[in-house]
């Protein structure tokens, strides 16, 4: 099984608009929560317990990807996921915090 990486924006191109817009979302908001819970840890895009299906679970991982919040792996048939904790603390100091703290 080989690794591949999928295109994320570098840190000085992270926007807070796309950032805001995808954090709007509550399945997406969520998803960042939880990962802040363990912000080190990988996890399998397929672990998040989402009431949506497949095709809407895919644009979810996207918007994240795209608008910074993740970074994103593809693992042949898995995609795994983990938050861009550093990146983000550094670009928009207090955002994680804050979201986390609105649950």
């Amino acid at each position: 099984m080989t690794s591949s990486e999928l295109p994320h924006p570098a840190v000085e191109d992270l926007r807070i608009g796309p950032i805001l817009t995808a954090l709007a979302d509550d399945n997406r908001r969520r998803v960042v929560v939880e990962l802040a819970e363990r912000p080190d840890e990988e996890r399998l895009c397929a672990s998040f317990d989402l009431p949506v299906g497949k095709s809407s679970r895919t644009h979810h991982w996207r918007v994240l990807r795209e608008a910074g919040l993740v970074h994103q792996r593809d693992a042949g048939n898995r995609l795994y996921m983990r938050l861009r904790k550093e990146d983000l603390d550094r670009r928009f100091p207090g955002l994680l915090e804050a979201v986390v703290a609105a649950g």
